[in-house]
């Protein structure tokens, strides 16, 4: 064995140590596991507050959208179905803060997103704002780009857009799939790993009740 070949070996090794030394680091971590279902949990109880707080607000509108064969949605029975997704929405966000029954209550925020991805978001691809062309980017996402770029033109034309634009350069919806996907991506992981250790109204009650 010549000396490049011990140099070598001495690397691998360090490399291998290394390594483990970091894995057992991260191991350290699961004393705070905990923090991430917290997060997803607290990530997803405004999303649905909102979404369930506007269509109780606005639940006529809303209704009517439900309802529409020609501008909306075509579902029947639409007060019953926009009164069941609402409180579904704003219960689901007070569950979710509270940690309560968190399991559970992902089962019909999933079934939400679900078909709010399949009957709303689905026709217009993947990508929730139109960003240009790529991969995921559709003909619906194309359209929403010379949206953009005329409106752009109009505000530079007869606005100030340099300070309409001062934070953060203007978009427009493509309202695909994206957002929806995620959400309903979090709500499994909650499924599967409930609402987590401490922090949570469901730890303690089983650790009370079913221990």
């Amino acid at each position: 064995m010549n000396i490049k070949e011990l140099d070598y070996t001495g690397y691998f090794e360090k490399t291998v140590v290394a390594i483990r030394f970091f894995i057992r680091g991260l191991d350290r971590l699961r004393g705070i596991d905990f923090l991430a279902p917290l997060l997803l949990r607290l990530y997803l109880a405004p999303i649905f507050w909102m979404a369930g707080a506007n269509k109780l607000v606005n639940f006529t509108s809303t209704v009517e959208w439900f309802g529409s064969t020609e501008s909306g949605l075509g579902l029947p029975v639409p007060w019953l179905l926009v009164l069941l997704v609402a409180l579904t929405e704003v219960f689901g966000a007070i569950f979710l803060v509270l940690g309560f029954g968190v399991r559970i209550i992902s089962i019909p925020l999933i079934i939400t997103m679900f078909f709010a991805g399949f009957l709303v978001h689905w026709k217009n691809g993947w990508l929730a704002i139109a960003t240009g062309d790529g991969i995921f980017a559709t003909d619906r996402t194309t359209g929403a780009i010379e949206r953009l770029n005329q409106a752009k033109t109009l505000l530079q034309s007869y606005g100030d857009y340099a300070w309409l634009t001062e934070h953060g350069n203007f978009v427009v919806l493509n309202n695909g799939i994206e957002f929806a996907a995620t959400y309903l991506i979090m709500l499994t992981t909650l499924l599967f790993i409930g609402g987590g250790r401490y922090v949570s109204l469901d730890y303690w009650l089983r650790k009370k009740y079913f221990n």
